[in-house]
């Protein structure tokens, strides 16, 4: 009896990252942490907002936790929470500091008629 040959295949990627699809490179989920920094300081600043904007700020350091530990699924989510509010903070900031601007302008224009 001739013996088998079975041939044996070792995987070379670390777990977790898998095979890249065919159509290229998997860009790694976004954190938002900068942008989230920002909102925050700008918010505590100058409109008092950076109370709301805070949650972002865990939001995307979750996420790149995440992004560390190699929970990219984790990290798309946190990501994708951050994403949305900071988006909702940055529009309350600009809403706050158009209607900030408004009031200013306002009272320049009363004191010089």
């Amino acid at each position: 009896m001739k013996p088998r040959q079975v041939e044996v295949s070792i995987p070379l990627q670390p777990p977790g990252e898998g095979a890249t699809p065919a159509g290229g490179r998997v860009e790694p989920p976004r954190d938002y942490v900068l942008w989230s920094l920002f909102n925050v300081l700008l918010g505590f600043g100058l409109t008092f907002f950076g109370c709301f904007c805070f949650p972002a700020l865990i939001y995307s350091i979750k996420a790149r936790d995440c992004k560390v530990l190699g929970d990219m699924e984790g990290a798309r989510q946190h990501g994708t929470r951050a994403k949305v509010l900071n988006i909702i903070c940055s529009v309350l900031l600009i809403l706050t500091l158009l209607v900030i601007a408004t009031f200013i302008i306002n009272a320049i224009v009363l004191t010089v008629t």
